[in-house]
């Protein structure tokens, strides 16, 4: 009982895209922030950086591990003279220490890419630094970045109609942090499970219902669920159209406990007290 306690000073956070406020990093280039501290997150952040058409995020660092997604458009990602173009849902990891540059492709739109930090406080040192570029398609082990490419990640079935890709993870290079992309058909759902570590899930594509130990949450346009530790959750599509996600974990691989349906659907509090009676 006492562990599960402790698990409850910390409750879910949904964080609706349009409320968050922007915070500018360059000329053209804003970020909104999803999940961080200010939610009580631990171990990762995550948040939408908006590129305006030929906008450009200076050489920078950070001192942990970063990956880029875009959600709309294509962007260019520089690391150290090595230039990358990378569409949706594309997940680029730069290392800790590694500096990097990100561009809008010179689109006339703006690019919208989701960001991935291994810190709930992420910081970003600026550098002074310049490198001949040439365009790479793929990563391989002789370089420190890592690129996986949506369309060639292999997609497994979590639950019946629920199918998921890796994008991120230790054995790809990340560290601290691993994350991909959901597809729930009609009516698919996940069981009810607990992680051992904080989960960020943003809603991509869709209409998303969230039951988070007895509570009920509608999510789309990329809103956000923050997820602590230990706390029992599962996503449902009740809509009649696809629905996709971008989950993230503050761990370097995927690690999930699943279980009784009622942990989801009734107060964990109230679980745990039967349960120990």
């Amino acid at each position: 009982m006492k562990d599960r306690t402790l698990q409850q000073e910390r409750l879910e956070a949904i964080i609706s895209s349009n409320e968050s406020a922007t915070v500018p990093l360059a000329d053209g280039v804003e970020l909104r922030p999803l999940v961080s501290s200010t939610l009580g997150a631990r171990g990762l952040s995550t948040g939408i950086v908006t590129f305006q058409s030929d906008a450009m995020l200076p050489a920078h660092r950070h001192p942990v591990s970063e990956v880029i997604i875009p959600i709309t458009g294509n962007i260019h990602v520089i690391v150290e003279g090595r230039r990358y173009k990378i569409g949706r849902y594309d997940a680029f990891h730069v290392p800790a220490g590694v500096a990097h540059w990100v561009q809008n492709d010179l689109s006339e739109l703006p690019v919208s890419c989701f960001s991935v930090f291994a810190s709930e406080e992420p910081k970003r040192e600026w550098v002074e630094t310049s490198f001949i570029n040439k365009d790479c398609t793929e990563t391989d082990s002789s370089v420190t970045e890592d690129l996986i490419r949506f369309e060639s990640a292999p997609d497994y079935e979590l639950a019946q109609n629920a199918l998921f890709r890796d994008l991120f993870a230790g054995r790809f290079g990340s560290r601290g942090i691993c994350g991909g992309y959901g597809i729930f058909q009609p009516g698919a759902s996940l069981p009810c499970h607990i992680h051992g570590f904080d989960e960020s899930i943003t809603i991509v594509e869709g209409t998303a219902v969230c039951q988070v130990a007895g509570r009920e949450y509608g999510l789309s346009n990329c809103d956000t669920a923050c997820i602590p530790e230990g706390r029992p959750h599962r996503f449902i599509n009740r809509s009649d159209q696809a629905m996709a996600m971008i989950w993230v974990y503050a761990g370097d691989e995927p690690d999930r406990t699943v279980l009784e349906q009622c942990c989801c659907e009734e107060s964990f509090i109230k679980q745990a007290c039967e349960s120990d009676n």
